[in-house]
């Protein structure tokens, strides 16, 4: 198995995260932050990568030996201090969207790639200020990860494997993780999980979607009304033609703007036809059991750039792909795997709660201009909790700016992010990175200037 040991004592998932507490070492016992098995890992000749003063690794983790099941990681050391500070791994959702080309090349990462797909460029942003940094293409089919037996592509499900859809497979995660912590031997000291504009609960996130569509003025206050009155979101809700003719409608409308992003241009031109960007119009659709799972970030044109990058072969053998193996097809997101996910729950609201009993800690953020899985649609699953509210509705604040609204509740924080779309770093680099941190530090929000 070729893989990263970090030395840390605490772990936090999101987002697509999972948090672990950093704790106190002592410098005369301090071990080799990476061991040396995974030297062979080491990035060294990464195309267009700015100059920095930290390591990163790259490479499989063999999940499954009988299959040749691999799954491909990316791993950045954090910029300081990195055997003193906690491990992210961060999950992109979909299903079947690569974590690092979303999140480690367009979100969160150190390297962000150009707009002519053949360079990097440093993110001032870069959440490896603060921790250690895991991207995980997963599940196999996802960006380069890959199994040699076809049929694991043929059941796919949250049981089989932070944004969108990782909003469900990240608790769900965390409550294995937490389930397992019974066995001292398979302990991880797991705290807390942090969520961006994720999906959690089916019901509620089609009310918060078309709700939120039409108190944004994309559709009608007829539409709205139809669908007010004949959809059951709880219940049968497609066998109800006049609502899934409403919903139709709002789909249709949302077709003509960025669903992720509604105040943002959309990309015109060559790219915006490409395979990656029509998964978009492709998955603009209801299904009988869960939310229409619409492919990819807010900008198509990036994902483009990210397409021409990673299927490089330069980028390819600098990234140890294939161990050497011909150039190996790399997509950002994958309509196999979207097409073939079979296993999905209606809610994860049990499994917040079953979290905040265990004690760990699980903040939401939320962008709000993102129509996909709006702020709407989070304020109804969160308050279908019926938690307590331990601090009330209040402005938080970066660089003296409002920066968006935070509420407290017992075992949970809620924040939003003022003019974001669904993938909020892209957006808000520098006010991400500053909740990232209190997030880390179990810090509240800023609430003064």
């Amino acid at each position: 198995m070729n893989f990263v040991v970090v030395k840390v004592t605490a772990i936090y998932l999101i987002f697509s995260l999972t948090v672990v507490e950093p704790q106190p070492v002592d410098a005369r016992k301090k071990q080799p932050l990476i061991n040396t098995l995974a030297s062979q890992d080491l990035v060294t000749n990464l195309p267009g990568q700015p100059a920095v003063d930290f390591q990163h690794y790259a490479g499989y983790v063999n999940v499954n030996e009988t299959n040749g099941r691999a799954l491909f990681y990316w791993f950045y050391e954090a910029a300081t201090n990195p055997d003193l500070k906690p491990l992210v791994l961060w999950l992109n959702g979909g299903p079947g969207c690569s974590s690092v080309g979303y999140g480690a090349t367009q979100e969160i990462g150190p390297f962000i790639v150009g707009t002519d797909g053949h360079g990097l460029r440093f993110n001032n942003y870069s959440w490896n200020q603060e921790a250690n940094l895991l991207f995980l293409e997963s599940p196999v089919g996802v960006g380069f990860s890959y199994s040699n037996t076809t049929t694991d592509y043929d059941n796919l499900g949250d049981a089989f494997t932070g944004e969108s859809y990782a909003g469900k497979y990240v608790p769900e995660l965390a409550e294995l993780i937490n389930d397992k912590n019974t066995d001292p031997s398979q302990h991880i000291d797991l705290k807390g999980i942090l969520l961006g504009n994720p999906e959690t609960s089916d019901a509620e996130d089609w009310r918060g979607l078309v709700d939120y569509a039409w108190s944004h003025a994309v559709v009608s206050d007829e539409t709205h009304k139809i669908i007010r009155e004949n959809c059951d979101f709880d219940g049968d809700t497609w066998s109800n033609k006049n609502c899934s003719q409403a919903v139709d409608e709002v789909l249709k409308q949302y077709k003509e703007i960025d669903i992720y992003s509604l105040y943002t241009s959309v990309c015109i031109g060559d790219t915006a036809n490409s395979d990656d960007a029509s998964m978009q119009v492709m998955m603009m659709k209801k299904t009988s059991t869960m939310m229409p799972r619409i492919m990819g970030g807010y900008d198509p044109c990036l994902d483009d750039y990210s397409k021409k990058f990673y299927n490089r072969a330069d980028v390819q053998k600098a990234l140890h792909v294939s161990n050497g193996l011909p150039l190996k097809n790399w997509s950002i997101c994958s309509v196999k795997i979207f097409n073939n996910w079979t296993d999905s729950k209606p809610s994860i609201l049990p499994i917040y709660k079953k979290l905040i009993a265990a004690g760990m800690r699980i903040w939401v953020y939320s962008g709000d201009t993102d129509g996909r899985v709006p702020v709407l649609s989070t304020r109804y699953s969160l308050g279908a909790l019926g938690l307590p509210i331990t601090k009330a509705w209040t402005p938080w604040y970066h660089q003296k700016q409002v920066s968006g609204w935070f509420q407290e509740y017992e075992g949970l924080t809620f924040a939003t992010f003022r003019g974001a779309g669904h993938a909020v770093p892209c957006f808000k680099p520098s006010n991400s990175l500053a909740l990232f941190t209190s997030f880390l530090l179990g810090e509240s929000l800023p609430s003064t200037r």
